[in-house]
């Protein structure tokens, strides 16, 4: 049952213990895609099962999700188990269960994160502020990007019916929860897939896919992500390789500090 005084993404991301390292969830229908729930909502719930574990070490440092099997609507089990804590890292098995089936698996490692000389080698795109973005036109047929403000600067949603090919498949949108919701591992680990396939840009024309891996690193601490608030994020995502039936996208999302909050690289599935 849906609770309208929840935010919809924490609804999704519901757990009840269960007892030895297990958590029972349920997917939602806001959060549904052309077949299942979107892959970035079961990221996220992953990576939730181990925030609530009474085990846990320190904030969320990387994630990786392998999508075995399709997932229903309904109940699911996730299993979250610590498979080695050290004193500064934390590592993690992850699984999610439905129907006596074996649906994802998942790897996370955690980390007390200390005060040390940083430094980037990348540096946020130039774009306009959000606020002087368009916000795009709400989606018909797709619940899931419903979900969320998206303010295309470059790569909006393509024409499928377009046939002639792009020479990139970039795509730079600021991008929040909506309604709003301060930022935090979870929502960052969904924003991180929240790109439509890139091989839809790059043909521009439907093409049947499906995520198999995508590990998403976090390179911002609980209180980095506490100070973006509910400001947007700007995500940017590109095409690397299209070969043989699997496509790899990387994608990198900035606070708007110039902060850069996560990095992401996913393996996925396509056929003509």
């Amino acid at each position: 049952m849906t609770d309208a005084s929840v935010h919809p993404l924490d609804q999704a991301l519901r757990l009840a213990p269960l007892g030895e390292h297990r958590f029972r969830g349920e997917t939602t229908a806001p959060w549904a895609n052309m077949v299942g729930p979107f892959g970035g909502v079961t990221a996220a719930v992953l990576l939730r099962a181990a925030m609530d574990h009474p085990e846990r070490l320190g904030d969320p440092l990387a994630l990786t999700v392998n999508y075995a099997g399709p997932v229903a609507a309904g109940a699911f089990e996730i299993e979250a188990r610590p498979a080695r804590t050290n004193r500064g890292t934390q590592h993690w098995s992850l699984a999610q269960h439905q129907g006596g089936q074996l649906a994802t698996t998942g790897t996370a490692v955690f980390a007390v994160r200390r005060d040390t000389w940083s430094a980037s080698e990348l540096t946020m795109p130039e774009v306009p502020p959000a606020a002087q973005v368009a916000i795009a036109a709400p989606r018909q047929g797709l619940e899931w990007p419903n979900r969320y403000e998206m303010r295309f600067v470059e790569g909006d949603w393509p024409d499928l019916e377009a046939g002639d090919e792009l020479p990139d498949s970039r795509t730079a949108m600021w991008i929040r929860d909506l309604p709003e919701r301060p930022l935090d591992a979870p929502a960052l680990a969904a924003i991180c897939d929240a790109f439509y396939p890139r091989v839809f840009r790059r043909r521009r024309r439907f093409t049947p896919i499906g995520t198999v891996s995508i590990t998403t690193l976090i390179h911002a601490g609980a209180a980095t992500l506490a100070a973006q608030g509910t400001r947007p994020v700007l995500a940017c995502a590109r095409g690397v390789s299209f070969a043989q039936g699997f496509f790899e996208q990387r994608a990198e999302v900035w606070g708007d500090a110039g902060t850069l909050l996560a990095s992401s690289i996913q393996v996925v599935y396509y056929r003509d």
